[in-house]
């Protein structure tokens, strides 16, 4: 819900926009220096800095606008789902941006330019005959970044909540399968406890495993050539 609007935009600007010619080259540098930060540091940005400002700004803002709705209402402590959905979304972004200009990047330059020659102007090329032809592949970049966010430990860890309740506000605090195992996997006692874990972290791996082999699935239909090693 965040990550796709601003990755598909940016994706957009750097592969389809002439305009962006002489930005590009440092704009993707700025996402890839984006990608190689630790995930851990982007933990530690998440809790000093975005869940105060979560707790007193964005949080009061949905609540007071929102709060009708069930996922907008409960106490805004700036930990919780919400927050942990932003960070996520952060750290998405570059896989989602590079892999998307890639593919739309890959859109053959003759559609482009005859639908311009027809008289098209460049957003209503994009929206016809970019997007479309695309889709299979925005779709490989959309599944590959989940598959980023389903693993991700640390950072969600660090400003989820960690609480083993399952609640419909996205104020509330939980847990995700990642953050269940490395909160709880010094304290497991007894087989069954351990065992617990273990499969959960075997869940884990069969929903990462078919959401990537589905996504290169898409990326090689649309590119034509094998899926590279995951």
């Amino acid at each position: 819900v965040i990550a796709f609007p601003i990755g598909m935009g940016a994706a957009l600007f750097l592969a389809a926009d002439a305009r962006m010619s002489l930005l590009r080259g440092p704009l993707s540098f700025a996402i890839e220096l984006l990608a190689g930060i630790p995930s851990v540091v982007i933990g530690l940005w998440a809790f000093f800095i975005l869940t105060p400002l979560m707790r007193d700004n964005v949080d009061p803002f949905l609540e007071h606008t929102l709060g009708f709705l069930p996922f907008f209402q409960g106490t805004a402590s700036g930990y919780g789902f919400l927050t942990a959905g932003v960070v996520l979304a952060i750290m998405v972004l570059p896989i989602m941006i590079a892999l998307s200009r890639d593919v739309i990047g890959a859109v053959p330059r003759a559609l482009r330019e005859a639908s311009l020659a027809l008289g098209a102007t460049n957003a209503e090329t994009i929206w016809s005959v970019v997007l479309p032809y695309a889709r299979v592949g925005i779709t490989g970049a959309v599944l590959l970044s989940l598959g980023r966010a389903l693993g991700e430990t640390i950072a969600v860890t660090m400003v989820i909540g960690n609480r083993p309740e399952i609640s419909s506000s996205l104020f509330s605090t939980g847990y995700t399968l990642p953050s269940v195992i490395a909160n709880e996997f010094t304290e497991a006692v007894g087989n069954v406890y351990l065992g617990s874990l273990f499969y959960l972290g075997l869940i884990l791996v069969l929903i990462t495993v078919v959401v990537n082999v589905l996504a290169r699935l898409l990326t090689w239909r649309f590119t034509g050539s094998e899926p590279t090693a995951a």
